[in-house]
This record gives C-alpha cells, sequence and structure tokens, in this order.
C-alpha cells in the first residue's frame, strides 16, 4: 500500500508497535493519511514555521505535517508506547522533529519553538477544550502562535464558531471570536477513527488576530462572560449579580436589557459591558 511519504502505512506501526488507543488517555487513532495530509494544509504554509503538535499518537499527523512542508515539528506526547514509533518518523526527517514525553498541560513548549509558530494536533478528548482556552487565554497579545488548526468532537468545534442566539453561543465562542477569526474547515466521521469515537469529529483552524476585535480587560472579560453563561437560563441581572452591586445599571447603560439572557448578546455588548464593570 502506498504512503505519502515512503514510511509503513499507520495500521501496520500500530501493529507493530502494539500501540492500541488508551480511552484513558483519550485517544482515536487517526490512520488514513490523506486525511493527515489534508489537515495539515488546513494549517496553511508550513515552510517557514514550527508547528506545535500535541498528542500525535503513533504519527499520522506528524507525517502530514513533514511532508506538507514545515519547517520543524515539536510534538508532545504522553503516552511512552509511542515513543518508538515517533522516533522512526524523527529518523526519517532527521533535525525536523523534535518529540517531548510528557503532559502538554504541563510541559513548556515555548523554548524549543522559534518563531514563527503554528499550532495543529488532533487534541485528546479529554484535555483538548482545557489547551485551547490556555491558548486563547495568555497574558499578553498576541500570543505566541499565529494559528490553531485542532479536531475537536463536532459539537465543541460547532461551539468555538457560533453566533449569538444559537444554542452552541456560549465561553468559548466570545473567547475565541474575541480575538480570532475562526471557521470549520473539515468534518470527518467516527469511522475515520481507530476506535471510531460515537461522536463525528471537525477540524476547527482560528487564526490570532493582531488585536482583539474590542477593548476590554481580558481577566474582567472572562469573570463577566464565564458568569453569564453558568446560569444561561436566567435573565442576566440574575445571573451577574455577583459580579458587582450596581449590574442591572451597568447592564442598562452598556445597552443590554438586563432581562436578556447571555446567549443572546453579542460579543461586542459583553466587552462594553466588561468595560463598565472594571470602571465602575
Amino acid at each position: 500500500m502506498a504512503t505519502i511519504d515512503g514510511l509503513p502505512p499507520l495500521r501496520e506501526v500500530i501493529r507493530d508497535h502494539e500501540l492500541v488507543a488508551k480511552k484513558s488517555l483519550g485517544q482515536n487513532f487517526l490512520l488514513d493519511l490523506n486525511l493527515t495530509a489534508r489537515i495539515a494544509r488546513s494549517a496553511g504554509d508550513l515552510a517557514g514555521s514550527d508547528v506545535l503538535e500535541i498528542g500525535p499518537g503513533p504519527g499520522g499527523l506528524t507525517r502530514g505535517l513533514l511532508v506538507e512542508g514545515a519547517r520543524r515539528v515539536l510534538a508532545v506526547e504522553k503516552d511512552p508506547r509511542c515513543m518508538a514509533a515517533l522516533a522512526e518518523i524523527a529518523a526519517a526527517y532527521p533535525g525536523r522533529l523534535e518529540v517531548i514525553e510528557g503532559d502538554a498541560l504541563e510541559v513548556d513548549v515555548r523554548a524549543h519553538l522559534t518563531p514563527p509558530i503554528r499550532i495543529a494536533a488532533n487534541l485528546p478528548y479529554n484535555v483538548g477544550t482545557e489547551l485551547l482556552v490556555r491558548w486563547l487565554t495568555p497574558p499578553e497579545w498576541p500570543p505566541f502562535w499565529q494559528s490553531l488548526t485542532l479536531m475537536f468532537q463536532r459539537e465543541v468545534a460547532e461551539r468555538i464558531v457560533a453566533k449569538p442566539g444559537t444554542n452552541h453561543y456560549g465561553r468559548l465562542a466570545i473567547l475565541a471570536q474575541w480575538r480570532c477569526d475562526a471557521k470549520i474547515v473539515m468534518s470527518l466521521p467516527p469511522e475515520a477513527f481507530t476506535p471510531a469515537p460515537k461522536v463525528h469529529s471537525a477540524v476547527v483552524h482560528l487564526t490570532a488576530l493582531p488585536e482583539p476585535r474590542y477593548p476590554a480587560d481580558p481577566k474582567v472579560l472572562e469573570r463577566v462572560v464565564a458568569a453569564g453563561f453558568n446560569q444561561r437560563r436566567k435573565m442576566l441581572r440574575a445571573a451577574l449579580k455577583g459580579v458587582h452591586p450596581r449590574i442591572e445599571a451597568l447592564l442598562e447603560e452598556a445597552g443590554i436589557p438586563p432581562t436578556e439572557r447571555a446567549e443572546r448578546v453579542s460579543i461586542e455588548a459583553f466587552c462594553r459591558l466588561a468595560r463598565l464593570v472594571a470602571a465602575a
């Protein structure tokens, strides 16, 4: 069977290294190398960039990123069983793949990367959202990365790109779209993976904006948005009562009816309210 790079097909790699996916690590392996190459292409022109990959597993997306011209790939993998398979890829691409064995929530990757930096990953389901929120909420903006190309469960992807007034609109949509352009670029059925998950998946591409769309203190905005969507069925005057003692007056000053619910409030209006809360 032909492959994209002369290395063995992923089914052989998984068999030879006995890489049975572990549910405890949120693993679902994507075996079609043509699909992994498509995901790599959706990350944009990689030729002059370092690429950070989280949870490479047997290296399907890793190989796609290297084939599509990534200057270097830094892969962070928690599962020690995958190290031998990844070492074979590193040997085939001398100097272009560095693998760190460790937990992506704990590893400081920046010392290993040279800008410009892109992040591309089939994220483990159990840490994907937490990693995304971390990447979207650094202390300074622009962030260390230029773009994120990430695979999630379809429902999570829809939450990232959701618009006000829709069922999926919430904290994740605001954190993403306040500082990024976000779009779904691919959809994948369960049978594309081994083992097949119970849900469809989707790839989201986020491009960091030079500055946020609207001015606001990030910590205040996060606090206001978290409170508003924590009790999304409540009117905002009730959901936000712990944010500020004069919240009803501040809502009116921001042009938001106090009886409104969070899912109908635009990002711009939330930022306006956050500025008023910060100044009050």
